[in-house]
């Protein structure tokens, strides 16, 4: 399936081209051939070659969803949300060889909701990208590259799989975090009956018990006791079925308070929050 780029190019009859690597001689020729002012790089996921870097006239520019030199990296926005940040946005930087490491030309910051997920925040940045990206292209001359501080960078790592494990021994504030970083993926996660339970949204609450013990079960939903506080676990999704409330699924099973979820996961180890 064409990307939501290829699509809107294609609907406005503009050539695309989908090289497997940028280090190809025939993709770097193509960009030669565009003849381009500036390159803009959106979510491209990959350090640009020098090369590449040179063909423009007026160099690459990078569209960073963070407060560069924070969250430098893969996964800018996964890592505001667990960090507990309350504020992100984009950065309208000019790339250069090291990994979101250039100066920045443009930024803006947004307030992160209380309740937002990697999907609604990607969302509100996506805009906010589209807008900034298109001033600073219509002042590049007037604005002032600023070279980031490198003693306040910190490193957006890619998130792996490991890490959307829960474990009921952290802070509920924490695991609450990590549900909404963790949607639309990979889904953060815990096991029940020998199979893997999804928690897709949750609140916290302050109810006390051992950490992964079920302490309620009513139309709020599934109220889990954590290392401090408790989580109500409003919707969840076994491993082949669909998303559901909470509270349907704990009918479903007839789940009782005093069940326990596992509380760590064996070999997992959960990242404290980088301040």
């Amino acid at each position: 399936t064409a990307s939501s780029v290829a699509q809107a190019a294609s609907r406005l009859s503009l050539p695309t081209e989908k090289p497997s690597s940028l280090r190809e001689p025939e993709a770097q020729q193509a960009l030669r051939e565009a003849n381009a002012d500036v390159l803009v790089v959106a979510a491209y996921g990959l350090l640009l070659p020098p090369a590449v870097l040179a063909i423009p006239r007026r160099g690459c520019i990078n569209i960073h969803a963070s407060l560069l030199p924070r969250w430098r990296g893969a996964a800018p926005i996964q890592r505001a949300i667990l960090a507990g940040d309350p504020r992100t946005g984009i950065s309208i930087m000019q790339m250069d060889a090291g990994l979101d490491t250039g100066s920045v030309l443009l930024a803006e910051s947004i307030a992160i909701a209380p309740g937002d997920t990697t999907g609604s925040l990607t969302r509100s940045l996506a805009e906010l990208g589209a807008r900034l990206i298109v001033e600073a292209l219509a002042s590049l001359d007037a604005l002032k590259p600023r070279p980031q501080d490198v003693a306040r960078a910190t490193h957006a790592a890619k998130i792996s799989r490991a890490e959307a494990a829960i474990d009921w021994n952290q802070p509920a504030a924490a695991i609450e975090r990590q549900v909404r970083a963790f949607n639309p993926s990979p889904g953060a996660e815990t096991r029940f009956g020998g199979e893997t339970l999804k928690i897709w949204e949750a609140t916290t609450t302050s109810i006390s018990g051992a950490p992964g013990e079920v302490v309620a079960c009513d139309a709020s939903g599934i109220v889990v006791s954590c290392g401090s506080g408790a989580l109500t676990l409003q919707r969840v999704q076994r491993s082949g079925g669909k998303s559901l409330p909470a509270s349907d699924f704990a009918r479903g099973v007839r789940l009782l308070p005093g069940v326990v979820f596992a509380a760590r996961p064996p070999g997992i180890r959960t990242m404290p929050p980088t301040h």
